[in-house]
């Protein structure tokens, strides 16, 4: 088993501890997915991840949509992504 890392929530809710490669994976897809597009909603960031893994062949363990959730709300609780105001379904965007 790797390093587990703890996520912070935004809120400041109990966050999960997620293994640290797995999470270091995911925020580089997910910050790369938001950088591509501008803004975009957690659905259409976690599909796009999970058609780059199996495009690319890249094997992952578990959920993608509920670890994606989980990295999405630490980088939110880090001032790393900001919700985009008045979007529904809710968008995100990097802080700038």
């Amino acid at each position: 088993m790797g390093l587990k890392i703890q996520l912070k929530h935004p809120l400041g809710k109990k966050a999960v501890s997620m293994d640290k490669l797995k999470y270091d994976i995911l925020k580089k897809a997910f910050l790369n997915q938001l950088k591509k597009r501008g803004k975009a909603t957690h659905t259409e960031v976690w599909k796009a991840i999970a058609e780059d893994f199996k495009s690319n062949k890249i094997k992952f363990e578990g959920s993608i949509q509920w670890h994606v959730e989980w990295v999405k709300l630490d980088l939110e609780a880090k001032k790393e992504i900001l919700r985009v105001p008045k979007t529904s379904p809710q968008k995100y965007e990097i802080k700038t």
